[in-house]
């Protein structure tokens, strides 16, 4: 595939790619310094994680809407300052961190990011702005709308993934309904959505017509990681990261490496 981001240009390219999804969520509390650092330490270069906004607005990382199922607190980050959201453990041990702390603390580190809500889309843009990541950021977002304001934006220089609308419509192409125009510069989608298949080599060859890499999450079993190889994909996102970093490093990247 010609004229990638650079986001998606990965040590191991042109081989599928690997991303650590919220960190090593399998072992860590999730979009947490340590379940990052985890799946740094085994070898990871791609992390995935969510953002939302204070109150006084600063961008933090974190997943939910609220905060019920991962603190002991109720409510939401957005009606809380920075210096209330620092006093929250996430599973009750760590603190949740500033997207910023991330970015200094792992400077190789490319990272891939979930707007939450429409709140945090503007402050995110000015943080990347000001920290100049573009090189080392995707954005990818259940919401075209998000997608769509920080396309216009910033233009080029930002990685996006596909929005809903987008992947219906690539999905859509094996009927022969027209495509349109993609504004995406990659696929991050589930192998499945609403009880139907979504990744099969139609979609991937359809996305790679396009010269668009095909991530899949949140994949954390062997058995699927097989099927979904077979049928083209460039990129696996996985909770299970030491699992799955373990299988590519002795049958994908090394079996390539045997062939050379």
């Amino acid at each position: 595939m010609q004229n990638l981001h650079p986001f998606l240009i990965h040590s191991r390219y042109p081989q599928p790619n690997l991303m650590a999804h919220r960190g090593f969520s399998a072992r860590h509390p999730e979009n947490t310094m340590i379940a990052f650092e985890a799946a740094i330490e085994i070898g990871y270069e791609y992390i995935e994680t969510d953002v939302h906004v204070t109150r006084d607005g600063h961008v933090v990382v974190f997943h939910d809407d609220t905060l019920e199922r991962m603190t002991s607190s109720q409510g939401k980050i957005e009606d809380l300052t920075l210096s209330e959201v620092s006093q929250l453990r996430v599973s009750d041990k760590e603190p949740i961190p500033l997207l910023a702390e991330l970015f200094e603390s792992f400077p190789h580190i490319k990272v891939n990011i979930d707007p939450k809500t429409d709140q945090v889309v503007e402050p995110l843009r000015c943080l990347l702005e000001t920290m100049n990541v573009w090189d080392r950021v995707c954005i990818g977002s259940f919401s075209q709308k998000r997608l769509n304001f920080l396309r216009e934006e910033v233009g080029h220089r930002l990685c996006t993934s596909a929005g809903p609308s987008e992947t219906a419509r690539l999905w859509l192409r094996r009927f022969g309904l027209p495509l349109g125009k993609m504004g995406a510069n990659c696929m991050q989608v589930p192998p499945r959505r609403y009880g139907l298949r979504v990744v099969d080599s139609n979609f991937v060859n359809a996305a790679h017509e396009q010269g668009l890499p095909v991530y899949v999450w949140t994949i954390n079993s062997i058995a699927e990681i097989k099927t979904l190889l077979a049928c083209g994909v460039d990129g696996i996102m996985s909770d299970e990261a030491q699992l799955i970093m373990h299988y590519f490093e002795t049958h994908i990247w090394q079996a390539d490496v045997n062939t050379l």
